[in-house]
């Protein structure tokens, strides 16, 4: 189980509660600002503090500093002037999303870096996230949620989830929470609209964000599990939302040159990294929605050994009918490009053995060993090795 809990609090509170009756219009945040002690502001500000000290500690949390200082850059450059106000962390979460609380912390989950199959798609999620810090939408919602007297009930829904070992927590129920307490339209609207121009202005394609969100929906549709994303449950995806960033797009022409999309740069950041991502996405055991991100980023034309290689195991865990033979497939498609794990070739002669080849099995096996001598499972390997001849 995955410690959700850091990020999962901080997206409860950030996105605080379903429309008000009447929307409150605040003044934009500006570069330096922290809020008088004596305003609610400052209240809120004080629980996002606090949260920002159990994210620092969580073992969900990626430390990696080339990583995090790429992420970081890609948010300055779409916040500008707001840059120093940010607070840049990155969790090990195989889920789409990103949240931005009112205090400067930006929460970047790693199934949003997965997803993302460029840097341009990134600096756009950013930018709405940014949108919301920027027109102070928690506050908001903060203010409305206590007009509703409903606050106590948030925070005890909060807090209660603190002292859960681990930081073990139901997905599925934190969901149906994220489900209840939303922006409102008008405040997705302005941060569609304010991401969109963000990121544009710092240079990138804006065709890009309808893409990603069309990207998105594909997933969610194919996905084995009724429960909705938390992405999804915070952020409605209405076909209102893809035909707004696609004119939008068509308004501002761009060319597709590598520094609109930023695709070197963040395949070579995401490299190091992305088998880790796709491991934790494959034990979500949510077939549907992996076999179409697979299919996706395999269609990106980048890692295709390693793509390919995950793909085998998909279809390896998921063992539906004609599984294996798929598995297998995509093993030796994987075996032609240098990239694929020297695992492929363990796995490759695993299938080969359940179907009864036991010459083509033993080769599999042997390449394994000559590429990984000291590997943790020699002695099973050689045992089957031997069986086999």
């Amino acid at each position: 189980m995955y410690k959700y809990l850091p990020a999962l609090m901080l997206t409860i509170l950030c996105t605080a509660c379903g429309a008000p009756a009447t929307r409150e219009e605040l003044p934009d945040a500006v570069p330096g600002y922290t809020p008088d002690k004596s305003t609610d502001e400052a209240g809120l500000w004080m629980h996002m503090d606090l949260m920002e000290e159990q994210i620092k500690t969580s073992g969900q949390l990626v430390r990696d500093p080339e990583l995090n200082r790429y992420v970081r850059d890609v948010a300055c450059r779409v916040t500008g002037p707001y840059c120093g106000d940010l607070r840049v962390y990155i969790m090990r979460v195989p889920h789409f999303n990103a949240s931005m609380a009112p205090n400067g912390v930006l929460l970047v989950w790693t199934g949003l870096l997965l997803r993302a199959t460029n840097e341009a798609q990134l600096a756009y999620v950013l930018s709405h996230e940014a949108g919301h810090y920027l027109r102070r939408h928690s506050l908001q919602m903060w203010r409305d949620t206590e007009r509703k007297s409903s606050l106590f009930t948030v925070l005890n829904v909060i807090g209660a989830t603190i002292g859960v070992p681990g930081y073990a927590y139901d997905i599925a129920q934190l969901s149906a929470i994220g489900g209840t307490l939303k922006f409102s339209r008008d405040s997705e609207r302005e941060a569609d609209r304010l991401g969109y121009e963000l990121s544009t202005v710092a240079g990138y394609d804006p065709r890009q964000a309808p893409l990603l969100w069309e990207a998105l929906v594909k997933e969610s549709e194919a996905d084995d599990d009724s429960e909705p994303w938390i992405f999804f449950s915070t952020h409605p995806h209405t076909k209102e939302r893809i035909a707004t960033l696609s004119k939008l797009a068509e308004q501002a022409a761009r060319n597709s040159g590598d520094d609109a999309l930023g695709e070197e740069r963040y395949a070579k950041a995401l490299a190091p990294w992305r088998g880790m991502f796709l491991r934790d996405e494959l034990q979500q055991r949510r077939f549907g929605r992996a076999e179409v991100l697979l299919d996706r980023l395999i269609a990106s034309g980048r890692g295709l050994g390693e793509l390919y290689y995950y793909q085998g195991e998909l279809y390896r865990l998921r063992r539906a009918d004609g599984d294996q033979e798929k598995a297998q497939q995509a093993y030796r498609q994987a075996l032609r490009y240098q990239d694929a794990p020297p695992e492929t070739h363990r796995e490759l002669g695993a299938v080969y053995m359940q179907s009864g080849a036991a010459q083509q099995a033993r080769a599999a096996f042997q390449r394994y060993l000559q590429l990984r001598p000291e590997a943790e499972d020699r002695e099973m390997i050689r045992a089957y090795m031997e069986q086999l001849s």
